[in-house]
């Protein structure tokens, strides 16, 4: 069975130098120079860069020309190809590519695995389709290839494919297709890991693999996205939005000018008095009942200051940055503060905005029916029966970091609020109260409570905070 068409990716690019032996292939991040080109090896190199063929029919042509020598070095060529990730496999139907698997990764791993016309294959759970650039692609976090699927069969294949099927089947119930055709597709899915095969006792060959087992679906994505290796996505600081769109203020305007003053605290008297850092560390704690006296505005006040507030802001170019008490990337400072006031002396119960740069809470609402939802929210997510006294909400504006950052944007807002989640406890460690970080909140809730824009602003983490009891002891 002839195997898959070969082909360079478009960003390969083929340049003959004139009256010289010389030929360069140059990507976005890599060159290679070939010098005393021979016609047999430049013909192939066209052959790539255009309309490609299969590996048999490039080495029949390298061969005819170049002789038995030029046959091995032409297989050297191809295995550096397939390790700088320039390869691309397709399947052709009546000269229309029918997939076209293309690498996203360097030393993409094409392990050529024979397609049993017999047996079984479905749908890796990993795999999934998606529009880009008007064209249909699958992917999954398991693959160093992305497959396009430009043809209506394709997609069909692929749909067939979310149950078990073998090639016989696929062919039948697909107008068009061979058996020769679905295997060569099946083939192709198969060896970018986009599907698995069903053993004889009808389970999947993927189920077996106990530690994808324990991977979900978003988890992996998200992990191989958001990480080099196994994508060629743009990543990092590239201000893909400068000259598009507006960033956002490094401060959040006041939401509110209905507004509490809040305490601050003298920060040399607190050099001097607070517990040395070694024992803050190791006294470190997630505490989820109070003291009978609740947390007062003054401790509260004390605790944002120190945890949060805005020390300054620095006018920078291309967008404003400011800096704070916990780490950030780019100082960019995405992360906003919402409080959730259950009980807490001279600072009526309610919702609040806090300002960092003013140091203030600008009154929201009192304690509406979705408020309500949001403190036992935080009840379940303890497995406590009383509400906290204070609830912190920590949402995110997600286009202040997005605006600079690509591929990595959402996982270091992640990072951030694992950040101010330790700046937090330590600060309530050294001022005597009672932290906890909780693991997960309802961010449609807390939109709809505030009145934010989901895709916008809306909540990544929650932290609640009341007093100590002056009798705890950890267990």
């Amino acid at each position: 069975m002839e195997q898959f068409v070969l082909s360079f990716r478009k960003d390969i690019s083929l340049i003959e130098e004139p009256e010289g032996e010389q030929v360069i292939l140059q990507s976005p991040d890599c060159k290679l120079t070939f010098k005393q080109v021979t016609s047999g090896l430049r013909t192939a190199l066209n052959i790539l860069v255009t309309k490609g063929a299969t590996a048999q029919q490039l080495m029949d042509l390298v061969q005819q020309s170049d002789r038995i020598v030029g046959k091995l070095k032409w297989f050297y060529h191809l295995q550096k190809f397939s390790e700088l990730g320039w390869l691309c496999h397709s399947v052709f139907i009546d000269d229309i590519p029918l997939a076209i698997a293309i690498p996203i990764a360097s030393d993409n791993q094409f392990p050529a695995r024979d397609v049993d016309i017999q047996c079984q294959y479905t749908l890796s759970r990993f795999a999934y389709c998606h529009q880009v650039e008007q064209q249909m692609v699958l992917e999954s976090p398991l693959s160093q290839a992305k497959v396009i699927l430009p043809n209506w069969r394709s997609a069909a294949l692929v749909a067939k494919l979310a149950k078990p099927q073998n090639c016989h089947n696929l062919a039948t119930e697909i107008s068009g297709i061979t058996e020769e055709i679905a295997q060569q597709f099946v083939a192709l899915l198969l060896n970018t890991q986009m599907l698995s095969q069903v053993q004889q006792n009808g389970t999947l060959e993927e189920a077996e693999n106990i530690t994808l087992a324990q991977w979900e679906f978003h988890d992996l994505l998200f992990h191989t996205r958001s990480r080099k290796g196994r994508h060629n996505n743009p990543a990092g600081g590239t201000y893909r939005f400068l000259g598009k769109i507006e960033t956002l203020p490094a401060v959040k305007p006041k939401m509110s000018a209905d507004s509490i003053d809040l305490y601050k605290p003298d920060l040399e008297t607190l050099k001097a008095v607070d517990p040395p850092f070694t024992s803050v560390l190791e006294q470190r704690t997630s505490i989820r009942n109070y003291g009978q006296t609740s947390l007062n505005a003054q401790q509260l006040g004390e605790f944002l200051y120190r945890s949060a507030r805005v020390r300054t802001l620095i006018k920078m170019e291309p967008a404003q940055i400011s800096s704070r008490p916990y780490p950030c990337g780019g100082a960019i400072y995405e992360l906003e503060i919402y409080l959730v006031v259950n009980i807490c002396e001279d600072i009526p119960s309610g919702l609040y905005h806090y300002a960092p740069e003013a140091h203030q809470l600008c009154w929201l609402s009192g304690k509406t029916d979705h408020v309500e939802e949001l403190l036992k929210g935080a009840s379940q997510s303890t497995g406590s029966p009383d509400p906290p006294q204070v609830l912190m909400i920590i949402a995110s504006r997600f286009q202040r970091l997005a605006w600079k950052y690509e591929s990595i944007a959402y996982a270091t807002m992640l990072k951030h609020v694992g950040v101010l989640y330790q700046t937090m406890y330590l600060v309530a460690t050294a001022m005597d109260l009672a932290p906890c970080a909780l693991g997960y909140g309802d961010s449609d809730l807390f939109a709809k409570a505030v009145g934010t824009n989901y895709y916008a602003e809306t909540s990544i983490g929650e932290f609640i905070l009341g007093s100590k009891d002056p009798n705890y002891q950890e267990s």
